[in-house]
């Protein structure tokens, strides 16, 4: 199964600051927005996601479909393929989000409590 694109998302509670940090660390904005409280920060192939006030705490995400840059992977396994592989290997399945088809999400908790977000766009 191939999960795609993987970042890490960071629930944050200066976007501003934490935009400014990862700057100085070498990352650049590659997405998001301030009027909608998140940015995707890209250093190389590596993605930190900071998100002002839409979750707590911090997760991995992962996004079939796509690659490191956002760009468009085909094949790829569909969200929904996932999440039926992970519940019939007994992992809960929880915030189910999406349709039949296109857009959808879910998140999993791994055995130390840490969530695991597959969010796939396309």
């Amino acid at each position: 199964m191939k999960l795609g694109a993987f970042s890490i998302s960071l629930g944050v509670k200066d976007l501003q600051a934490s935009k400014a940090f990862y700057t100085k660390l070498g990352f650049s904005q590659f997405g998001g927005t301030d009027e909608h409280h998140y940015a995707i920060m890209k250093n190389g192939d590596t993605l930190v996601g900071l998100f002002q006030g839409m979750f707590e705490g911090n997760m991995l995400t992962f996004n079939p479909g796509w690659d490191q840059s956002a760009g468009e992977v085909d094949p790829f396994t569909d969200v929904r393929k996932i999440k039926a592989a992970l519940a019939t290997a007994g992992i809960a399945i929880e915030q189910e989000q999406g349709e039949a088809e296109g857009p959808a999400s879910f998140v999993v908790i791994d055995p130390d409590g840490n969530p695991i977000l597959i969010d796939q766009h396309r």
